[in-house]
């Protein structure tokens, strides 16, 4: 049994803890593995947890993603093996958002890629003073994943898109005003405010009480820095049919915000921005389950590709930050180049409850 992730049962509350601090609490397949059989187990109607509250170990990081040094070199050796860590992880995606019961989610600290896909999804995810939101996967040939295709199309003003193409960084003022999080308690009253949850009885109405325990805790996150831009956002990432139209629109613009995200987009794969610009148009359109899907047919593709691999090599290998994509340009490819990676896998498909 792997200590990297810990269970508890503390009153009426199931608690996880991911327990990696010096990893940043980043997943490992035997955390997901063992976490998917947890909560199945917590949420059957035989147990007497009522909810469920996650957490990560330390003050740095809730929980700073996947494995990916792993990923990398397991998915150069066999990328079809490599994938069966995205199932399993897919698989509990689906499962935090259909969770019968209330699911607490308490993102102080880093939360990025497979630590967005354990905590977005569920009823509450309450940020502190050192929440640091982001989805960076277009820096690394991949994209936006565990769901990031459902819960980003939704957010307001175009922000999903936004953030799923950037990978701009939201600290806990921007995740609530962008509606990442449900809720903030400051520093002083964070580790208060989970001793009160879990001494809270929960009725017939748990969601209400938990809900009422949180309101007492909240506080006030301060300025959003997000919303000082998002009129441009919501100008220049709305209304576009194609990823070139919204470059164009950029490029066209000529303002401050705009010549910086240029420059940002400039820096990432090609493929991933063809990507997961189609992811998020797509998504918008799909069911959670049916989300959960094509993403698993995309990161199927992009585990037989070069991007993935130069990304990881450049921004965590060898971290000269200078990666090599190919194409090497978004005009060396187009949408329809990208049509295979939503294509279906036969027999390999995902398969959800």
């Amino acid at each position: 049994m792997t200590t990297d992730i810990l269970f508890e049962e503390i009153g009426e509350w199931g608690v996880i803890t991911l327990n990696r601090e010096k990893a940043l609490n980043a997943l490992n397949w035997d955390m997901v593995k063992a976490m998917r059989a947890q909560l199945t187990k917590w949420g059957s109607g035989r147990t007497t947890v009522k909810a469920v509250l996650v957490k990560g170990e330390g003050e740095r990081a809730f929980c700073a993603g996947g494995d990916i040094r792993w990923l990398h070199d397991t998915a150069k050796e066999d990328p079809a093996y490599a994938c069966e860590f995205f199932r399993e992880e897919y698989l509990n995606n689906s499962l935090i958002y259909h969770y019968p019961k209330p699911y607490v989610a308490l993102i102080d600290g880093i939360v990025m890629g497979g630590g967005v896909g354990i905590s977005v999804h569920g009823d509450f995810r309450v940020a502190g003073d050192a929440t640091l939101f982001a989805m960076p996967e277009t820096g690394i040939g991949l994209f936006p994943d565990v769901g990031g295709g459902h819960f980003m199309p939704r957010l307001h003003d175009g922000l999903g898109l936004y953030y799923a193409l950037t990978g701009a960084r939201a600290k806990a003022a921007d995740c609530m005003a962008a509606g990442i999080a449900t809720h903030y308690a400051p520093g002083d009253k964070y580790e208060e405010l989970a001793d009160a949850l879990l001494k809270t009885p929960l009725g017939g109405h748990a969601h209400a009480d938990i809900e009422t325990v949180l309101d007492i805790y909240a506080g006030d996150p301060g300025h959003a820095p997000v919303n000082d831009s998002r009129g441009d956002i919501a100008r220049l990432f709305q209304g576009h049919e194609t990823l070139d139209g919204l470059m164009a629109a950029l490029g066209k613009d000529g303002g401050d915000f705009a010549n910086t995200t240029l420059s940002t987009l400039e820096k990432m794969s090609p493929t991933s921005l063809r990507l997961t610009f189609e992811q998020m148009r797509r998504g918008h359109e799909l069911d959670f389950d049916d989300v959960m899907k094509m993403e698993f047919r995309m990161v199927r593709r992009v585990m037989e590709g070069h991007d993935f691999f130069e990304g990881v090599r450049a921004q965590i290998l060898d971290k000269d930050r200078n990666p090599k994509w190919s194409p090497a340009a978004l005009a060396d490819l187009s949408d329809k180049d990208v049509a295979p990676y939503f294509e279906p896998l036969g027999e390999a498909e995902l398969v959800l409850p």
